[in-house]
């Protein structure tokens, strides 16, 4: 499973930016889809996540600024990034987990793109 993202690149604060990721996979076969941020010297973190359910969740820093969505049809997974702040700068990463069961126990398939660069700099 291959994820591909794009979109990333250098903004100003208050600007926005879209980024988009896109499956080998049908979309529609993950439980969860998600991106994380990391910088330097620091641990990914989760920004937000999509549930095949359709519940979403956020890192609560980018809550009202931040959406994210899925497109099963086109198999890509978008975030939506608007009012971007300099402390958003970060390698955004795309993410996608669906689980399996043999027998009794069950089995994590976890997923993750390259990185896009995400620069807030005036």
């Amino acid at each position: 499973v291959q994820l591909e993202e794009s979109g990333g690149g250098l903004v100003q604060p208050g600007g926005s930016l879209t980024l988009s990721c896109t499956t080998s996979r049908s979309l529609g076969t993950f439980d969860t889809v998600a991106w994380y941020r990391q910088t330097p010297g620091n641990q990914r973190e989760l920004v937000a996540s999509n549930a095949r359910s359709g519940s979403t969740d956020y890192l609560y820093s980018v809550r009202g600024r931040f959406t994210i969505s899925r497109d099963n049809a086109k198999n890509t997974v978008y975030l939506q990034m608007n009012s971007l702040k300099p402390e958003d700068t970060a390698v955004y990463y795309c993410n996608a987990v669906y689980w399996t069961n043999k027998g009794w126990q069950r089995y994590k398939n976890e997923y993750w793109g390259q990185g896009t660069q995400v620069t807030v700099s005036s």
